[in-house]
């Protein structure tokens, strides 16, 4: 399957090209990307493939039939709206758009189209998080009424004043780019309840003043105090659904000197805490006892079982868990807790 990376940087070079050539039924024809240099090192670093600037020249090959988007925010739903019509299979990195509104384009053209359409919410292509839904639809937790969601860091603000601080491009801060993952993760493994109202507040505090803002390192890049800083840096909020309850506490940045990056599932017969990327702990009675167990398994690249899995489902027709129609809902209660920061109110979605 002759396929294209659009955008040429970190999670491309990360996840998706060595996934892509870690698989027999893949080819990878074009790196394209913006910054010639960029597009040309990935040719030279993997030793095939063509260097372009320009996507259309992608899309414009009638050979190729699917192209992973690793670009900017900004640019998802342009450049993912633009392949499905050129009759290309897509996998979208995540969010999938800025807004609920652009997802909402997206998700239409996907229908219209009926190309593949699937977004990187790798996580559900983890041996730990399937493991989880297997636990929780099996109904060795009882019932999940609460879930609770922690992705807090001490100051991690990505490249300030960048692509990632900078509204306009990337559509939000830390519940965009880091909760995106965490409430997908929550959604798959509880079935994805029907989400029915939404109250938040985002804060956009430590980061503001960039020039006083003190750290250790900074990963996205050195700052760029002339740039933009107008993202939410923390954020907290509750979801009610049809199912469990969901609250979040989430901070690209905290005066809190320690990580918090974990899920609890608290079920009325057992609970489980995931340690977001690792591994899990299952905590119950038995026998008039408490207990905690910790399963032992081998974890596979979840990056590799992604990008395994976009190739066969184009190749097979087979609707993976990633697809449109399922992360659009994640982008829909984003979008409602940043309407409800803004609003100081509750939301009420359809």
């Amino acid at each position: 399957m002759k396929v294209a990376i659009i955008g040429c940087g970190t999670i491309a070079n990360n996840a998706h090209i060595p996934s892509y050539m870690n698989n027999p039924e893949a080819e990878i024809v074009y790196f394209c990307d913006i910054l010639p240099e960029r597009a040309a090192a990935a040719v030279e670093k993997y030793g095939c493939g063509k260097a372009v600037t320009d996507y259309h020249e992608v899309l414009a090959d009638p050979e190729i039939v699917a192209v992973s988007v690793c670009v900017p925010n900004n640019m998802h739903k342009i450049i993912a709206i633009d392949a499905m019509k050129a009759g290309k299979h897509v996998l979208c990195e995540k969010p999938a758009g800025r807004t609920y509104d652009e997802v909402l384009e997206m998700q239409k053209v996907q229908h219209e189209t009926g190309m593949t359409l699937n977004i990187g919410v790798v996580n559900r292509f983890n041996d730990s998080v399937n493991r989880i839904k297997d636990y929780i639809d099996s109904c060795k937790l009882g019932e999940v009424y609460q879930v609770y969601v922690s992705f807090r860091s001490h100051r991690s603000i990505p490249g300030l004043g960048g692509a990632f601080t900078t509204k306009e491009i990337a559509g939000g801060g830390a519940l965009i780019d880091w909760g995106v993952h965490f409430l997908d993760i929550v959604m798959y493994c509880c079935g994805d309840p029907k989400p029915l109202t939404v109250t938040g507040e985002a804060f956009c505090k430590l980061g503001k003043d960039m020039e006083d803002y003190t750290f250790i390192n900074m990963w996205a890049g050195p700052p760029k105090y002339d740039g933009v800083y107008d993202v939410d840096d923390s954020v907290t909020g509750m979801i009610r659904t049809d199912g469990p309850v969901i609250t979040l506490n989430g901070a690209w940045a905290q005066n809190i000197g320690e990580g918090a990056m974990y899920i609890d599932f608290l079920g009325t017969k057992a609970g489980i805490r995931l340690q977001y990327g690792g591994p899990f702990t299952v905590y119950s009675a038995e026998n008039g006892a408490l207990t905690s167990t910790t399963p032992q398994f081998n974890m596979r690249d979840m990056f590799q079982n992604e990008i395994d899995a976009f190739i066969r489902c184009v190749q097979t027709g087979e609707k993976l868990p990633s697809h449109i129609d399922t992360a659009i809902i994640t982008a829909k209660m984003m979008q409602a807790i940043y309407d409800s920061s803004d609003a100081h109110r509750e939301i009420v979605l359809d």
